[in-house]
C-alpha cells in the first residue's frame, strides 16, 4: 500500500509500519509471527488542498482486497488484515460511509471486512521496509504480487496519479 499511496497526487509521504497493537517497539519478525495485535500498516501524510480523504479511501480500497479476512493474497494472518486506523471522528465517519457505499455498490462480490479502529500508536517499520518496491523491483513477490496491484490501481484511477505516473 505504501507504493500505491506514494503515486497519489497530494501525498507527501507514505511510511510503512505497524499499528493496532499494544506492546512497545514491535519488529517485523514479531509482527510477521502473527502473535502480536499489530497490522502491517502505512501512515499517510498528505496535502488536503490537493487530495481529499475520500480520494485516499479510493486508493486504499483499490490497492488491496478488502473482502479477505486476515489475509492479503498469499499473506495470511491477522497482521495482514484490512484495517483503517482513523485519527478522528471525521475520518471514522467518512470511512464508515465509504464502506457502506462500496458494500451497496456491488463492486465487490463479498462483503468488505475492513476493520475500523482508532489510531493510538504507529511504529515505523525497519528501514529495509521503506520504499521496498523501489529498492527491490525484481524481487519475486514484488513482481508477482505487488506490481500487479499497483498497476491495477493506476489503470483504474489515473485521475489520482502524480504526473510522473500518468501515461502521456
Amino acid at each position: 500500500m505504501e507504493a500505491v499511496f506514494e503515486r497519489v497526487e497530494g501525498v507527501e509521504e507514505a511510511i510503512s509500519g505497524y499499528a493496532g497493537g499494544t506492546t512497545a517497539d514491535p519488529t517485523y519478525k514479531k509482527v510477521a509471527s502473527g502473535m502480536t495485535d499489530y497490522a502491517e500498516s502505512v501512515i499517510v501524510y498528505y496535502d488536503s488542498t490537493v487530495v481529499s480523504y475520500d480520494e485516499l479511501l479510493t486508493a486504499f480500497f483499490a490497492g488491496h482486497d478488502p473482502t479477505q479476512l486476515n489475509r492479503q493474497g498469499p499473506d495470511v494472518g491477522p497482521q495482514y488484515r484490512s484495517a483503517i486506523f482513523y485519527a478522528d471522528t471525521y475520518e471514522k465517519a467518512r470511512a464508515e460511509a465509504f464502506i457502506k457505499q462500496l458494500d451497496t455498490s456491488g463492486k465487490f462480490q463479498k462483503p468488505i471486512v475492513t476493520k475500523l479502529s482508532p489510531l493510538s500508536t504507529f511504529y515505523t517499520a525497519e528501514g529495509y521496509h521503506q520504499d521496498y518496491i523501489v529498492h527491490n523491483p525484481n524481487q519475486p513477490y514484488v513482481v508477482g504480487v505487488s506490481m500487479p496491484k499497483i498497476e491495477k490501481f493506476m489503470k483504474a484511477h489515473p485521475e489520482l496519479l502524480k504526473n510522473q505516473y500518468k501515461k502521456p
